[in-house]
Parts: C-alpha cells; sequence; structure tokens
C-alpha cells in the first residue's frame, strides 16, 4: 500500500523524517471500516509529526494524515472524522483524555486506504468532490468549533481572526461571514489579507494595528506574535478562543487586562462527529466551499508538504492516491 509515513523524529528538518513508498498495511482493530481514500488533506499537525512533536519513537513509522474522503468497501461514499475516542467515552469525544487523532495512535490519511471506527465515517454529501469533502475535516471543523461551540458567535457581532492564511482563517471567515457575523481578519501581507475580503472579511488589518472598535470575540491560531493585540481588541466581557500558537504558546498572560475587563480565554481542539455533521450540512445548504491551494499525487506527497512548509500555501493543500 503506497503511504506518507513518518519514519523519525526530525526537529530542524521535518520532510527529511517523510517516506512515501510503498508499506505493509497495519491490522485494523476489531469493528473497524476500511475506507478507500480519494483525497486527503495536509494538516501544520502532519509537519510536528514529523518534527517528533506527539509522535514518539514506539510509534513510528507511522501514516500521516487526519482528513480524507472516499469509498467504504460496501460502496459507501464517506467523509472520514479524525477523533477517535475510546469505546466506552460518552459525551463530547474531544475532552475524553484518551482520545487520539487519526495518525498519533492509528495508522492516518495519507495512504491508497484507511481504517477507522465505524462511527467515524460520514455520509459524504450528493454531488460533493472528495477534494471538496476531505477539506473540511481539522481545519473547518476547528473554526466551526471555535465560532458556534466555545466563542457562542451569533448574527451581527464583530469577532477577529488573527492570521489570513492557511485552512482554518479561510474556514473562519467563510463560516462566520455566512452566518450573519462582521468578520476582520488581521495579517501581515497584503496579498493574503486581499484574499481575506475576497472570501467574505467585512475589513482587514495590519499585525498590531489598531482597531476602529473593540470586538466580541478573538481566533488566536497564531500565539506569541499576535496575543497582546488580541487581548487589547477585545471588548469588556468578551472572549479569545485558542487553537492553536505557530509563533510560541508562552506570551504574556496580561492578567489586568483579563480580570479588569472580565475576559473570557477558551481553548479549543478540533470538534465532535455531530459538529461535523452539522458542518457538512450548514456547507452543503449555504454552499460554502473550503479554499484549495494545489492537489498532489500521493507519489507526490514530498511537494504537497514542501508546499505546506514553505508558509506559500492560501488553503489546503491536498493529494490523491
Amino acid at each position: 500500500m503506497l503511504a506518507a509515513r513518518a519514519v523519525r523524529a526530525a526537529p530542524d528538518d521535518p520532510l527529511s523524517a517523510l517516506e512515501v513508498a510503498d508499506a505493509p498495511a497495519a491490522p485494523p482493530p476489531e469493528g473497524w471500516v476500511r475506507v478507500t481514500v480519494g483525497a486527503a488533506a495536509l494538516n501544520r499537525h502532519d509537519l510536528w509529526s514529523l518534527r517528533g512533536v506527539g509522535l514518539p519513537a514506539d510509534r513510528l513509522p507511522m501514516v500521516l494524515g487526519c482528513d480524507a474522503a472516499g469509498t467504504t468497501d460496501d460502496g459507501r461514499e464517506v467523509v472520514v472524522h479524525a477523533v477517535v475516542s475510546d469505546d466506552d467515552f460518552r459525551g463530547d469525544e474531544t475532552l475524553d483524555p484518551a482520545r487520539s487523532l487519526l495518525s498519533e495512535e492509528h495508522p492516518g490519511t495519507l495512504a491508497e486506504h484507511v481504517w477507522v471506527p465505524r462511527r467515524n465515517v460520514l455520509p459524504r454529501p450528493a454531488g460533493w468532490s472528495v477534494e471538496r469533502a476531505a477539506s473540511l475535516g481539522t481545519a473547518w471543523l476547528t473554526a466551526y468549533r471555535m465560532l458556534f461551540t466555545q466563542a457562542r458567535a451569533v448574527p451581527g457581532q464583530t469577532v477577529l481572526v488573527q492570521g489570513a492564511a492557511g485552512g482554518v482563517s479561510n474556514a473562519l471567515v467563510v463560516l462566520g461571514s455566512a452566518a450573519g457575523l462582521r468578520v476582520w481578519v488581521a495579517g501581515r501581507s497584503p496579498e493574503r489579507l486581499a484574499r481575506a475580503r475576497a472570501w467574505g472579511a467585512a475589513a482587514t488589518f495590519g499585525s498590531g494595528e489598531r482597531l476602529p472598535a473593540r470586538v466580541d470575540a478573538v481566533f488566536e491560531t497564531v500565539g506569541q506574535a499576535t496575543w497582546k493585540h488580541s487581548v487589547q481588541s477585545l471588548r469588556p466581557g468578551g472572549c479569545v478562543v485558542v487553537a492553536g500558537a505557530t509563533t510560541g504558546g508562552d506570551p504574556p498572560a496580561m492578567l489586568q487586562n483579563v480580570f479588569f475587563r472580565q475576559l473570557r480565554v477558551l481553548g479549543s481542539t478540533m470538534g465532535t462527529r455531530e459538529e461535523f455533521e452539522r458542518l457538512l450540512q450548514f456547507c452543503d445548504t449555504a454552499g460554502l466551499e473550503p479554499e484549495i491551494d494545489s492537489v498532489h499525487a500521493l507519489a507526490d506527497a514530498r511537494d504537497a508538504f514542501a508546499r505546506l512548509e514553505s508558509g506559500e500555501a492560501v488553503g489546503k493543500v491536498l493529494v490523491r492516491p
């Protein structure tokens, strides 16, 4: 089976830890179903895995990839949900202490086939391409939970997205705008800010630029470089939702701002199967589609990873077996 695998940890040169080759398929857990992959999406999570973060040596080699769309052995067209929880856990599976993502403990989606729990396959909406469906899993599900579960954003509110590139930013802008929010975006690149406006952003600003008004919520995946601006941009009682920290995770806490203006700091990780179902329905009903940067053959997965690592990608980078 052709697969893209992490074969060692390479903190300073992640692509050197990537192997794209035929590999034996691991035996699946009992009750899991096989999905023939039509398309799979790359995420920053895959680059961190190649660096060795969250993927210890005793689990290597490991097939990478969290997101995919494809076909089950009985002919169903499906989308794969990446969060794997304990069979006995009940409730929000993102809160299961034993939960993992595909490619952390079980082989991932960057392969010709992937095995997943039966509950982790969702029907692909009629008429959707495999590329469209595969692009929603990690980035768009993360954004959906940030917006509607954690921030509880409602039409008419003003929100700020920190960062103007990548799948999560694309999803936050498109989903938020479609839901009636006034979405502002802050970023460094004029070209990417222009892209954010094309996605539906009501206004864009340079990184750290003073906003014309304070916002109801800020969505953070950048971390240390933008944290001060995020906290200072919130209205009293507002919230900042954090789903990543690509520039570092130890900014000043700014506790005076937090308690005096009664701000809320909320963490957010992936989403539940139920949220994924609602996301698919929302996108299908509203005609929403993810931005796709590029599609590569699985055999050329190294080129796909290089594109993702370059920071030049706008939207999702995908591979097709």
